[in-house]
This record gives C-alpha cells, sequence and structure tokens, in this order.
C-alpha cells in the first residue's frame, strides 16, 4: 500500500515563509512522521512497511528511518523481522478491550485529581481546546477534533500533578491514541463525546472531583466500547477477504 503524501519531517516554516531549523534529532523527527500514521491508519494494522519507498516519501536516506523504526518496536507500534524488514503492529478487538479497561480508570484517576489541582491557566487552556474542539467537530474536521481531544487528555493527565501516574500513562499513550482515533471516527460516537467532554468542563471548575472521575471513566468506556466495535468489524472484514 502506498502510502500517502505526509509533511517533510525537518521542514517547518513560519507565516513568513522562513524555515525553522529543528533541534529535535532527524530520526526522531522520521518516528514523530511514522508514528502519526499508524496512529491515523495511514499504514494499516499489519501491513508491510516498504522501508526504501518510505524513506523516500519522507526524503531522508535509510538510516535515520532505520532507527525511527527502532524506536517503534521499543513502543510495540512496529514489528522488526529479521531479515524481512518490519511490518505495522496489529490491532485487536481484545488488546483494545484489556487497554481501554486499564486507561479508562488511569485517566478516571487523572480527572480526579485534576479537579482538585488544577490551575486557572490550565483551565483556561482547557476552555480554549474544548471551543476549538466544538468548531472542529461542527466543520467535520476529524484531524483537528483529534488533535484537540489529544490535547485535552494530556492536559487533564498534567493537571493531575502526578508524576507516577502521568509515567504509567504515557506507557500506554501510543497505543491509546491509536484506539481512540477509530473510536473518533464515528460522528455518533463524536457527539456524545462533546457532551462527555461539556460535563467534565464543568466539573473542573466546580472542584467536583467525584463528578470528574465518574464523568471521564465512563467517558473512556464509552471510547473503548467503540474502538473495540470498530476492531471487531474490521478483524471480520479481513477474515471474510482471505478466506474469499
Amino acid at each position: 500500500m502506498k502510502t500517502r503524501k505526509t509533511e517533510h519531517p525537518r521542514r517547518r516554516v513560519t507565516n513568513r515563509g522562513k524555515q525553522v531549523i529543528s533541534r529535535i534529532p532527524l530520526h526522531e523527527q522520521v518516528a514523530d512522521a511514522v508514528r502519526s500514521m499508524i496512529i491515523t491508519g495511514t499504514l494499516a494494522p499489519g501491513e508491510k512497511i516498504r522501508i526504501s519507498e518510505l524513506a523516500e516519501e519522507l526524503d531522508v536516506s535509510m538510516t535515520p528511518m532505520r532507527e525511527a523504526l527502532k524506536i517503534l518496536a521499543k513502543e510495540s507500534l512496529v514489528e522488526l523481522m529479521a531479515n524481512r524488514g518490519a511490518r505495522v503492529s496489529e490491532i485487536s478487538a481484545e488488546g483494545t478491550r484489556s487497554l481501554f479497561e486499564v486507561i479508562s480508570r488511569l485517566e478516571a484517576l487523572a480527572a480526579e485529581l485534576a479537579a482538585e489541582r488544577i490551575t486557572e491557566d490550565e483551565l483556561a487552556r482547557l476552555d480554549d481546546l474544548h471551543a476549538r474542539m466544538l468548531e472542529s467537530h461542527a466543520a467535520n474536521d476529524l484531524p483537528g477534533y483529534f488533535d484537540c481531544n489529544l490535547k485535552i487528555h494530556n492536559l487533564v493527565v498534567d493537571a493531575a500533578k502526578n508524576p507516577d501516574l502521568t509515567r504509567v500513562r504515557t506507557l500506554l499513550g501510543f497505543h491509546v491514541e491509536r484506539a481512540r482515533f477509530l473510536s473518533v471516527a464515528t460522528s455518533a460516537h463524536r457527539e456524545v463525546s462533546m457532551e462527555d467532554h461539556s460535563e467534565l468542563m464543568q466539573a473542573l471548575k466546580a472542584r467536583n472531583a467525584a463528578a470528574a472521575r465518574d464523568i471521564w471513566q465512563v467517558h473512556l468506556q464509552r471510547a473503548g466500547d467503540e474502538a473495540c466495535r470498530l476492531v471487531a468489524r474490521w478483524q471480520e472484514e479481513v477474515s471474510a477477504s482471505a478466506t474469499g
């Protein structure tokens, strides 16, 4: 499968058209670009990665590409196969369900702690992100919606101000993003999700820790259920295609 053209990992320009030189090592920039392709499904689960073609598409040499794949392999997003290149890790309904059983409780705890510890500046940033997500939803801008949604979830975790919670959640983060992207693809789910986000904002502003916890756990459980449904359907389609 030929991947869609993605933004060059090194080239960033200002509003005036001037190039910005990134201080992030090139292989990490490449890892970021390929990770985004995996999370959004541009590179499909189980797909063999045509390494030389992808390097050409990103306009980088094979060395940073191979180093990037090693990073993604450590994150379990990519499987490196001896003498056979690499492929995108599979995703399953069972694995997704297991993941959300954990992440729903972790992020619910984060919301509970955030209600007690969030600063006025963090609340203002959440308000801004929430408004931008509403605009993206109204415009049916899925990438914009997902970007705001992800930033909101991350900011709630940061506002909990618990390093151990953040560390554990970070270990699961990329897999959660991958599954969450599936769930937000459904318009009906996004409608319900927006209601959850609005209720969370009210609970955080009221410093109601119990309400924030309960709202966010149900929200994550719904996302997990929707992701499981879509993954199961995808597995059935792949199985039918293989036997057909």
